[in-house]
C-alpha cells in the first residue's frame, strides 16, 4: 500500500498540487520549481546537471522560463497555476494528481490550464488525474470520468457513458439536458433551473 512506502519513494512516482498551494513570500519562480527536485537528492546532495536539466524542461513545457526571476507571488492566478504545475513536472513523476487545478482562475487562465495538462498528457504520455466540479470541463478534456456522491462512485467511464441526466440528478440534484458539445463532439451539460413562483400578496389601499 502507498502509505507504507517512505515519502520520498512517493514523491518519485507521483506529483501532486493541492487546491490552493502557498509560495513563502519573497520565493522565485527557479527557487520554487527548483524545489520539485528534492524527492530525488538527499541532504547533502549538491544541484546536478540532471536537476538543471528537469528544471529546464519544466520551464519551457509550461512556459514559464521568462518568469523564471520573478517572484511568484506577483504573477496572475494564471501564471501562478502554471508555475505550481513546472514545480510537479521537475518531480518527472508518471503520474500528476491536481486538486481542482483551475479553482479561483477565470474562463482564460481555466482554458490555459487546462490545455496545458492535456499537452503533457498527449506529448509526455503523463497519466493526469484532476478533481473537477465543473462537468463541462470533466466532460471536454477528462478520456475517463468518475462521478462521486459522499464518497461513493456514481459512475465510471469515458464522458459519453458518465455524463447523463440520471448521473446529473443523481450527484448534484437537478435536471439537466444532455447536448454535443460544438467544438469536441462530446456531451455538454445544461443544467434546467427550478424555479418557484413566489406568491406576492397585493398592495392593501391607502385609508381613506
Amino acid at each position: 500500500m502507498i502509505h507504507r512506502l517512505p515519502t520520498k519513494q512517493v514523491a518519485r512516482s507521483v506529483g501532486l498540487l493541492p487546491q490552493a498551494p502557498v509560495a513563502p513570500q519573497g520565493l522565485t519562480v527557479a527557487d520554487l520549481v527548483a524545489r520539485g527536485r528534492f524527492p530525488h537528492r538527499r541532504l547533502f546532495d549538491s544541484w546536478s546537471p540532471e536537476d538543471e536539466t528537469a528544471l529546464e524542461e519544466a520551464l519551457a513545457a509550461t512556459g514559464t522560463g521568462e518568469l523564471r526571476d520573478r517572484q511568484v507571488d506577483e504573477l496572475s492566478g494564471g501564471q501562478r497555476q502554471r508555475v505550481w504545475i513546472a514545480m510537479a513536472l521537475a518531480q518527472r513523476t508518471p503520474v500528476l494528481l491536481l486538486d481542482e487545478p483551475t479553482t479561483h482562475l477565470d474562463i482564460a487562465h481555466q482554458l490555459e490550464v487546462l490545455e496545458l495538462l492535456a499537452e503533457l498528457n498527449r506529448v509526455q504520455q503523463r497519466t493526469v488525474v484532476m478533481v473537477l466540479h465543473d462537468l463541462n470541463e470533466a466532460a471536454r478534456y477528462g478520456h475517463h470520468l468518475i462521478a462521486m456522491r459522499a464518497g461513493r462512485i456514481v459512475a465510471a467511464g469515458p464522458p459519453e457513458t458518465v455524463v447523463t441526466t440520471e448521473t446529473v440528478r443523481t450527484v448534484f440534484g437537478i435536471d439537466s439536458h444532455i447536448l454535443t458539445d460544438p467544438a469536441t463532439g462530446g456531451p455538454l451539460v445544461v443544467p434546467v433551473a427550478t424555479r418557484t413562483t413566489p406568491t406576492v400578496a397585493p398592495a392593501e389601499e391607502p385609508a381613506r
